[in-house]
């Protein structure tokens, strides 16, 4: 393949535009496993998806590329919410509204083929190396307490990942999703707009809460497990706020 146009990158893999698709690249041959698991489970979402108002790229291929497992997908075209915010900060309010509405609607997705985000999020803690095993012991309490559900988490929802244009509302990068509870995606989400938009955290947790009936304080109470997890990604910057939000006794 001569990917003609570099769009992104993570720790694991590299993603390029070509011909109107998105190629993900694996960097490497032993992340094998992590790439049908992703086609997978985007797979699963696709035909979830398929009745609800919020479209998604779809997967056309799952390939090796000069040693490399890869997935190619449409390429969606369109500015992210993040942007729309970002050039038009006086209509924020208007795309946090729209953004909780999307939120919801994944929400409403029920997912028994998908894996748990609680085994997941378990996984996550039990491998931690900057936490005692008091505090795994405490965390992993607290997650095994938490009401079970099987509705669909997106596991990486912020407004960089929602594209908006004339054929309507994309959301991309499903990678993450799980079936699991909604309160634990929304305290997810929230951290990582602590960690990349601090300005409208605050605000998006308040709408979400008062939109949906939920409980602010039972969304805090998954902050330290998801505050975990997300430590577990080893991002030096954001160590010291995760570390912050892990002490399970602020929010209990």
């Amino acid at each position: 393949m001569s990917a003609k146009r570099f769009i992104a990158s993570s720790e694991i893999y590299d993603i390029y535009e070509d011909d109107g698709m998105a190629v993900r690249i694996y960097k490497g041959s032993q992340y094998k496993e992590k790439c049908l698991y992703a086609a997978l489970t985007h797979a699963r979402c696709e035909t979830t998806l398929v009745n609800s108002f919020i479209k998604m790229p779809i997967i056309r291929e799952v390939s090796v590329i000069e040693g490399n497992w890869s997935l190619t997908m449409d390429f969606i075209k369109g500015k992210t919410m993040q942007q729309l915010m970002d050039e038009d900060p006086d209509k924020r309010d208007a795309y946090l509204d729209q953004f909780i509405d999307i939120q919801t609607e994944i929400h409403a997705q029920y997912m028994p083929l998908l894996s748990k985000l609680k085994d997941k999020m378990a996984r996550q803690i039990k491998g931690l190396g900057q936490i005692d095993e008091i505090k795994k012991y405490e965390l992993l309490t607290r997650l095994d307490s938490m009401p079970k559900h099987i509705k669909l988490c997106h596991g990486s929802l912020e407004p960089k990942n929602v594209i908006i244009n004339d054929e309507g509302t994309y959301v991309i990068n499903w990678g993450s999703a799980r079936q699991g509870n909604a309160s634990a995606d929304v305290a997810r989400t929230y951290l990582l707009l602590c960690l990349n938009m601090p300005d409208i955290a605050e605000a998006y947790l308040e709408k979400y809460c008062v939109k949906t009936g939920t409980s602010k304080h039972y969304v805090q109470a998954w902050l330290p497990i998801v505050a975990a997890a997300q430590l577990d990604k080893g991002v030096e910057k954001e160590k010291e706020l995760l570390m912050k939000w892990i002490d399970v006794v602020d929010y209990g």
